[in-house]
C-alpha cells in the first residue's frame, strides 16, 4: 500500500513534468504559425543546432547574418531594399521558434533521465517517453527540411513539408497528453465505457487531426485569403473551379479554392458531429470526467468555430489567425480527454 502512495506521488510529479513540457510545446506551435504568418520563417538561412543558440550581438554580426540572408530567393524577390532593422524584425521570430524548440529538448531530456535513473517512471512507460524523444529530434530535423524548402528559386516553403511539420508537432503534443491524462486518471486499457462510444470517440479525435492538417494546408498554400466571405465563397456555397483539375484529386493538395472549401468542409462535419456524440455521451456515461469532458468539448468547438469565422472575415490577422490555431490545439485536446475518459476509468472507479 505505502509502495502503491509513493508511485501516485512519482506519477504526479511526473504527470506535472509532462504538463510543463505539453505547454511549452503549445506555445511552440502557436509561435511557429506566428512566424509563418509574419513570413519571417525564412530569415534563418542556416541550421547550427548548438552554435545557433546564440544570436548576432554586435552590429557586425548582424550585418554579416542579414548578407547571407540577401544571397537567398527571399529578399532578392520579395524583400529587396529590406534594411538591417527590418530584417532583424523577421529574424527574431524564426530565432525564437527555434529556442524554443530547443528549450523543449533540455526540459524533456534532462529530467527524464532523472526519473528513469531514481526509479520513479511507471512501469510501461519508458519506451513511450524514449519515443516522445525522438519524435521531437525528428521534429527538428523535419522543421529544418521545411525550411530548406523555401531557400531555393520559388521563396515559398512546401506546404507538403509545412504540413508534416505541423502534423508531427500536434501529434508529439496529443501523445504526451495522453500520457499526462493516463498518469494523473487511468485505470487499464477497455475498463471504460464500452461499446461503440469508446471507438466512436477515437475517430473523433481523428478527425480533428485531419482539420488541422487542412488548416495547416490552408496556411501553406496562404488559401485563407482567396475567399473571405461566409458561409458563401464568393456568390456561392460552392466556389467556381472546385476539383477542376487534371488530376482533380491534387487540387485537395495544390488549388487553393479546392484547399479552403474542403477546410471549411472538415469544419462544417465536425460542427455537426461533435454536439451528436456530447448528447450520446451524456446520456450513456454518467462518470463526472466523462460530463466534464463533454462540456469541455462543446466549448472548445463553439470557440473554435468563432476564432475561425472571424479570421476568415477579418482577412486573416495575425494575432486571430494564431489564436484560431491554438484553438485547433484546445480542441484536439478536449477530445482527447474525452476519449480517455470514455476509455479509461478514473483510479478511484477501480
Amino acid at each position: 500500500m505505502l509502495l502503491s502512495q509513493q508511485q501516485r506521488q512519482y506519477d504526479r510529479q511526473i504527470a506535472a513534468w509532462l504538463m510543463l513540457c505539453a505547454a511549452v510545446v503549445f506555445g511552440m506551435i502557436i509561435l511557429g504559425g506566428v512566424t509563418r504568418l509574419t513570413n519571417s520563417g525564412l530569415s534563418m538561412v542556416e541550421w547550427k543546432p548548438l552554435m545557433g543558440v546564440i544570436p548576432p550581438l554586435s552590429d557586425e554580426a548582424w550585418q554579416a547574418t542579414f548578407d547571407k540572408y540577401k544571397a537567398f530567393p527571399e529578399y532578392q524577390k520579395i524583400n529587396r531594399g529590406m534594411d538591417v532593422e527590418g530584417f532583424k524584425s523577421i529574424f527574431m521570430y524564426e530565432y525564437l521558434h527555434r529556442l524554443l524548440g530547443r528549450l523543449i529538448g533540455v526540459l524533456f531530456f534532462f529530467p527524464m533521465l532523472f526519473f528513469m535513473l531514481r526509479q520513479r517512471v511507471p512501469a510501461g512507460m519508458q519506451p513511450k517517453l524514449w519515443l516522445l524523444f525522438v519524435l521531437g529530434g525528428c521534429q527538428g530535423l523535419l522543421g529544418w527540411f521545411m525550411v530548406k524548402s523555401g531557400l531555393v528559386d520559388n521563396p515559398h516553403v512546401s506546404q507538403y513539408r509545412l504540413t508534416a511539420h505541423m502534423g508531427l508537432a500536434v501529434l508529439i503534443y496529443a501523445y504526451m497528453l495522453w500520457l499526462i491524462f493516463d498518469l494523473r486518471f487511468a485505470g487499464p486499457p477497455k475498463r471504460g465505457v464500452q461499446g461503440p462510444l469508446a471507438g466512436w470517440s477515437l475517430g473523433l479525435v481523428v478527425l480533428v487531426y485531419l482539420m488541422i492538417l487542412s488548416g495547416a494546408l490552408v496556411a501553406g498554400t496562404k488559401a485563407g485569403f482567396a475567399y473571405n466571405t461566409w458561409p458563401m465563397m464568393g456568390t456561392g456555397f460552392f466556389p467556381p473551379g472546385l476539383y477542376s483539375g487534371a488530376p482533380a484529386w491534387l487540387d485537395a493538395f495544390e488549388d487553393i479554392t479546392t484547399i479552403q472549401f474542403n477546410h471549411r468542409v472538415f469544419a462544417y462535419l465536425l460542427a455537426l458531429l461533435i454536439p451528436a456524440f456530447c448528447v450520446l455521451a451524456w446520456r450513456r456515461a454518467g462518470q463526472p470526467r466523462v460530463r466534464l469532458a463533454v462540456v469541455l468539448l462543446v466549448l472548445a468547438l463553439l470557440l473554435q468555430l468563432g476564432l475561425g469565422i472571424s479570421t476568415l472575415l477579418l482577412h486573416v490577422p495575425v494575432p486571430l489567425a494564431a489564436a484560431h490555431q491554438g484553438g485547433a490545439v484546445i480542441l484536439l485536446s478536449a477530445a482527447l480527454f474525452l476519449a480517455h475518459a470514455l476509455r479509461r476509468p478514473a483510479r478511484n472507479q477501480r
